[in-house]
């Protein structure tokens, strides 16, 4: 019989875990996050369904049930699952090519997928995907996302918006006269409202107060403004009768690709969602979990009518700050969308559409990562050329596309540095002199100090290596030394990570201080701007001087100085 012990620990659901310790008033901080995330995610999941191609009610079908199932199964304690923006350009191609139907049987395939990811211990696979693709296809997700709310932000008249980006943008200029005043004011009115209370009162969620307020106003003052009521017809209420939709041999094939984009975007996204999670809560999630949690979640939600469901970064960290603990918070989160389903659908007729695409557009602003471009920007061609490549093909081409020519760009870049970097020199006196200030074994490290070391290239695939560092945090003394001699190879990624580290460490009252890097890292860390991470003091030559910064800052700190 399996029992729960420090053995198979690691693989049960957090909600297993969390529930051994339970205790009320840890269930009154997760009621408190889950419902205040229950209801933000109400006008996102409306929101997301339209942009994909399907009615309002699909979403909440989605956030109902793969929140709940996510948050039972998963591998993390505050995540929340359901419908998110990086989803909605693929579902729309799949919804527009295979009909919903499609798009169903795509979801369960995406879900078996991650499933299987799950299971096999691929969590972990994801690491290899190289920070520049991620940001390339983030930014252009949120690009095309944000195209198409156009139309419903300013009421223009038009009745299909085309799939490709350059025929869309196209066709809404050409039907520019056709704009609203009245819809365009909604949904200035909205937008201004969530930025508002975004910067002023940043504990009332403004996506709910602009929901709520556009539809008032739009009841109230009888505007003549597109709402979900004439658009779709309202909101049923309830979740639909249980549908396992039907299964075609020849159309898997064709929608095997769809269903690995799907799989692969879930898979990132739920990840990232659970790494922002852990660094806001100081836990540590299990990737395994995680993706299994995420696949069960997909292959029911077609089931019920429902999205592709994923990780949701900004409902998860939403839930964090409203003091959720556990996973009880999203299971809350779920029930909270559920009672609104059953409740209070009828009322859902009259929120304007320019009011979602308001909210939208901040989705895509925020998801974007655009602070990310000027730091990609100064990588140098190579990374910048991935992004590039990754960021264009996914406005103008597809995806799946994108992330293909990304991998192979990344691929050769990463056999590029890797053949820059290896070298043939000959031994001379002054080469044995200039190895000696690097050498460890006639250094004293001195107790306020510890020393690790990098070997090979630190690229991506290999940036959880730090975890070595990371989870002895607490018990570690006032100063780590990173010695880098013989660490040849460094890119985005790997900088990225070694960024975190440096702030982790600084937020825990510890400095970071890095030396003996050779040229390429030092080139890139230069390009980087690292030193604003770190303090240009703290990246020292070799392993003699960076003991000498040791003493100093240990010095400062005895006199009551913040170490640097």
């Amino acid at each position: 019989m399996l029992r729960y012990n420090d053995t198979v620990a690691p693989w049960f659901p957090k909600s297993f875990q969390c529930l051994r310790d339970y205790s009320f008033q840890t269930f009154i901080s997760d009621l408190i996050g889950g419902v205040t995330v229950g209801l933000v995610a109400l006008p996102l999941s409306m929101a997301f369904a339209i942009a994909s191609g399907l009615s309002p009610q699909a979403g909440i079908y989605c956030g109902v049930v793969t929140g709940f199932l996510i948050s039972l199964l998963g591998g993390s304690r505050t995540q929340i699952g359901g419908p998110t923006g990086a989803f909605v350009v693929v579902v729309a191609g799949i919804v527009a090519k295979y009909g919903v139907d499609g798009l169903f049987m795509c979801t369960m395939m995406a879900g078996v997928l991650l499933a299987i990811m799950g299971l096999t211990g691929m969590g972990s696979a994801v690491k290899f995907i190289p920070r520049p693709i991620v940001i390339g296809f983030t930014n252009g997700i949120a690009l095309l996302i944000a195209s198409t709310q156009i139309r419903d932000f300013f009421g223009l008249k038009v009745d299909k918006l085309p799939g490709e980006f350059i025929e869309r943008m196209e066709s809404m200029i050409e039907h520019a006269s056709t704009f609203s005043v009245e819809e365009t004011l909604v949904g200035v009115a909205s937008l201004m409202v969530i930025l508002l209370f975004t910067k002023f009162v940043p504990k009332v969620p403004g996506t709910i107060v602009a929901l709520f307020g556009a539809t008032i106003a739009v009841t109230l003052l009888n505007l003549n403004v597109q709402t979900i009521g004439t658009k779709f017809g309202g909101i049923p209420s309830g979740l639909p009768a249980l549908h396992i939709p039907q299964f075609r041999g020849r159309l898997a094939l064709q929608l095997l690709s769809p269903a690995i984009t799907v799989a692969m975007l879930g898979a990132i996204e739920s990840l990232l969602s659970a790494v922002v999670a852990d660094r806001m809560t100081k836990d540590k999630h299990n990737p395994n979990t995680e993706l299994f949690a995420q696949g069960v979640a997909n292959i029911v939600s077609p089931m019920f009518g429902g999205l592709p469901a994923t990780g949701a970064i900004a409902r998860t960290a939403t839930n964090i700050r409203s003091g959720a603990k556990t996973p009880v918070a999203g299971v809350i989160h779920a029930l909270t969308l559920l009672m609104v389903l059953m409740v209070a659908a009828p009322l859902a007729k009259n929120v304007p559409m320019a009011a979602l695409a308001a909210i939208l557009f901040v989705v895509a602003y925020n998801m974007g990562e655009w602070r990310e471009i000027p730091e990609i920007l100064k990588l140098g061609k190579r990374d910048v050329s991935v992004w590039a490549v990754t960021f264009l093909l996914t406005v103008f081409a597809d995806l799946t596309v994108a992330v293909e020519f990304g991998m192979i760009m990344a691929a050769l870049v990463f056999i590029s540095r890797v053949a820059l970097t290896t070298t043939v020199s000959q031994v001379t006196d002054d080469y044995l002199k200039d190895g000696w200030q690097h050498i460890l074994q006639d250094k004293k490290i001195p107790p306020y100090a510890t020393i690790f070391r990098i070997h090979g290239p630190f690229l991506f695939g290999s940036t959880d290596k730090l975890e070595e560092v990371e989870e002895k945090i607490p018990n570690l003394p006032l100063v780590v030394i990173l010695r880098l001699r013989n660490m040849t190879a460094i890119d985005a990624t790997g900088l990225h990570a070694l960024e975190m580290l440096a702030d982790k460490l600084h937020e825990s009252g510890r400095a970071l201080i890095l030396c003996g890097a050779p040229w390429q890292p030092l080139k890139m860390m230069k390009r980087a701007e690292f030193e604003r991470h770190v303090g240009a003091e703290n990246l020292c030559e070799n392993v003699e001087a960076a003991i000498s910064r040791a003493a100093i800052i240990h010095e400062d700190t005895q006199r009551g100085a913040l170490p640097a």
